[in-house]
């Protein structure tokens, strides 16, 4: 069997030398999860080098409110060195339980990927227990999934498109599912089909992300080259109107939108960058490029389901901090969770503010803080 439809390795506060923090010299793309008890759990992915075979998933836990994290209380890894893992996510379901889902692909882009997941029947528990992995989707899935108010599960999956930047290395013949792709599950997580797909025109890697709107629409937004764009369902995601480019702008990147309990919707994008890619050179680059105007990371608040963002938080205003995903969280916060300087400081960070804090544009409660750092890899040398 090929090697990438093998499950991986999870291994639990495992000791190996290489999965230490002062081994490893590469790491970013963090996801974040809080149970309700507040524990809250951090992951990423991390290596010897930056996207690549070997590449593997690291969890870290902080049960003090974010003053402290351990590091590695999971770590998945595949057998085979060919295979990274990459694009990791949690996501706590309706059950209450905690899914932790991975892609697995043959170097880069082997053009067919796959989405796996490991389910945590109770994510506070002191020694974190792991259902077996499965593979769930083709394709890549780095943000979170949405329950519907139909109560369907949807999970935002893709299959890089042959424009987006990068060459597959191989053919599976799924040229018809490199799309934005949206899969469902309608008996709680235990099956799921592919329902349908947005086609974006000048999309870069996908990494969309899906919020229902008031009137029970589907919005998609997709990261693409010009900034975010966006495509409309209004049949539950089988069919999407033809991809445009929206008025919320970024500078290529992974942003992240949710829908709160008060019914604003929260934006975590760069707002106010100073610097735009060159399609150009980026398209001339390798696999692993150099982006820029992934500065001022912001936290944004609409009133008016996405129309306008009148209330903005400055999060991090340093260069390269990228990728951040988010929660609102049963205390009264939203936790945010972003990386900086993938390379060289190889810094995971949090932050956790209020909505009241957006809306003033600083942070005045008392529980607020920015730029804690979560977890920072120290191994030796500094890759190129």
């Amino acid at each position: 069997m090929d090697s990438t439809l093998r499950p991986a390795n999870i291994f639990i506060e495992p000791s190996e030398e290489r999965f230490q923090d002062n081994y490893r010299r590469w790491q970013g793309i963090p996801s974040l999860e809080v149970t309700e008890k507040g524990r809250i759990l951090i992951n990423f992915y991390s290596g010897q080098d930056a996207e690549v075979g070997g590449n593997i998933m690291v969890l870290c836990v902080s049960d003090d409110h974010g003053r402290t994290f351990r590091s590695g209380v999971t770590v998945v890894e595949h057998p085979d060195p060919e295979c990274r893992i990459y694009d990791p996510n949690l996501w706590i379901d309706p059950l209450k339980r905690l899914w932790m889902t991975w892609t697995q692909t043959r170097g880069f882009n082997d053009g067919r990927m796959g989405v796996w997941a490991s389910i945590c029947e109770d994510p506070d528990a002191e020694r974190l227990n792991w259902s077996p992995p499965r593979r769930i989707a083709n394709g890549i899935m780095m943000n979170k999934p949405i329950v519907t108010s139909k109560q369907e599960w949807l999970f935002p999956c893709a299959i890089w498109c042959n424009t987006s930047g990068s060459t597959p290395s191989e053919d599976h013949g799924l040229q018809n599912e490199q799309f934005s792709n949206v899969y469902v599950s309608t008996d709680s997580g235990n099956s799921f089909s592919l329902r349908g797909h947005a086609d974006v025109p000048n999309r870069s890697f996908d990494e969309h992300m899906i919020v229902e709107k008031k009137d029970g629409t589907l919005w998609m937004l997709v990261r693409t080259f010009d900034g975010i764009g966006e495509s409309i369902s209004q049949d539950g995601g089988y069919t999407w109107s033809p991809g445009r480019k929206s008025h919320i702008d970024g500078p290529c990147s992974r942003f992240h939108i949710r829908r709160l309990k008060s019914g604003r919707l929260l934006l975590i994008n760069h707002h106010n960058f100073h610097e735009r890619i060159d399609l150009d050179d980026i398209l001339s680059q390798g696999d692993v490029k150099k982006w820029k105007g992934r500065s001022h990371l912001t936290a944004l608040l609409s009133e008016d389901d996405g129309k306008t963002w009148p209330y903005s938080l400055l999060l991090d205003e340093r260069n390269e901090v990228s990728y951040p995903d988010a929660v609102e969280a049963a205390d009264g916060y939203i936790y945010v969770t972003y990386d900086w300087e993938r390379v060289k400081q190889r810094e995971i960070l949090m932050a956790r503010f209020t909505e009241d804090d957006i809306m003033r544009g600083e942070c005045r409660s008392q529980g607020a803080i920015l730029k804690q750092l979560v977890n920072k890899a120290t191994g030796q040398p500094d890759i190129e």
